[in-house]
């Protein structure tokens, strides 16, 4: 009689115990793309660029010109959009800031490439992150903070040859290494393809704010270039009541940049879910000569001592804290961030 091959056990134990076991691969390709460019619905696969190289040099298009080879050479289609090119010269928390505001738009399977890099051709990695659904390419070097928090990530270091160009520059990993990179995930390389799986991706030190004595005390980590003071706090972290006080001015709770006179000064939920300090038809940086570290403080009830019109910036100097004290923790989940959004 022939003999009859074992059943698979299917008590609950063993189902998990085997779900385990597939879980331990991190696939892209069901999200992501497949061999002809395409996501699983059949549109294009959306590629994003932000750096830090402006647009007055060739560099972008050679990044550009890099990722259409490869995806043409691969029969794909890809969708190029420039997120910004005008991030501050070496600064990875301005790169950071502006993937964190814009990642959120762009639809499941998006690749995004970051290329704000001051330590090009060192020891420093360059990564692969798949993260909410998306996956973002770059230097290691914090770039991709706001997509590392939680467990809900996975990230890989670009260490495999074949998805480079064959000649690396040590002063160009944007288009010698990450384009090339992208645009073979996105016509369908798996990201375990790329290299190594790592565990200790480098994330910036910011935080949520720290609490004590019923305040919660951040920094301003971002002005953009209309003066608004983009800090470390989430606007979820107010409660109605509360007052923030910059520079020692006292610094009311508004909706919207329209509820403030012209030149008045208000804090308020910015589009991307943080607290921001900004000035109507003026600069709250140049009002309050704040920069990047000044600190921002959040009390429950009003205080007394100070109003907004009873300091003058020109007699308290901004205290200040710098990028190394601000202690690291994590950022907030895209769902905490939409919760604020919509009370902006």
């Amino acid at each position: 009689m022939p003999t009859r091959t074992p059943r698979r056990p299917t008590s609950r134990s063993s189902r998990r115990q085997r779900s385990a076991r597939r879980s331990r691969s991190w696939r892209t390709s069901s999200w992501i793309g497949t061999a002809d460019g395409r996501r699983p619905d059949g549109l294009d696969i959306i590629i994003t660029l932000t750096t830090d190289f402006g647009v007055r040099d060739p560099y972008v298009a050679e990044m550009k010109g890099a990722i259409l080879g490869i995806a043409r050479a691969a029969g794909a289609t890809v969708q190029l959009v420039d997120v910004t090119h005008e991030v501050a010269r070496h600064d990875v928390v301005e790169g950071a800031l502006a993937l964190e505001a814009a990642a959120p738009f762009f639809p499941r399977g998006t690749v995004h490439v970051a290329v704000i890099d001051p330590g090009v051709g060192t020891a420093r990695r360059g990564i692969a992150v798949a993260a909410r659904d998306q996956v973002f390419i770059g230097p290691d070097n914090g770039v991709f903070t706001p997509f590392l928090s939680g467990r809900d990530w996975r990230a890989f270091e670009l260490a495999v040859p074949a998805y480079r160009l064959p000649a690396v520059s040590r002063t160009f990993h944007g288009r010698d290494l990450f384009a090339p990179a992208a645009a073979h995930v996105a016509v369908g390389v798996d990201l375990a393809r790329l290299g190594p799986a790592l565990t200790d991706p480098v994330r910036l030190a910011w935080d949520r704010g720290r609490e004590r004595a019923g305040t919660i005390e951040g920094a301003v980590i971002h002005v953009d270039r209309f003066g608004n003071l983009v800090t470390s706090l989430f606007a979820d972290a107010l409660r109605p009541g509360s007052v923030v006080r910059v520079v020692g001015r006292t610094i009311p709770m508004v909706g919207t940049y329209g509820d403030l006179p012209r030149g008045g000064l208000g804090a308020l939920a910015g589009s991307s879910g943080r607290l921001e300090i900004a000035v109507r038809e003026g600069s709250a940086a140049a009002v309050l000569r704040a920069r990047r570290g000044t600190r921002v403080i959040v009390s429950r009830t009003s205080s007394s001592r100070t109003s907004s019109s009873g300091t003058s910036p020109s007699q308290t100097s901004p205290s200040q804290i710098s990028p190394s004290q601000i202690s690291s923790s994590r950022i907030s989940s895209s769902r905490t961030t939409t919760r604020a959004r919509r009370r902006s």
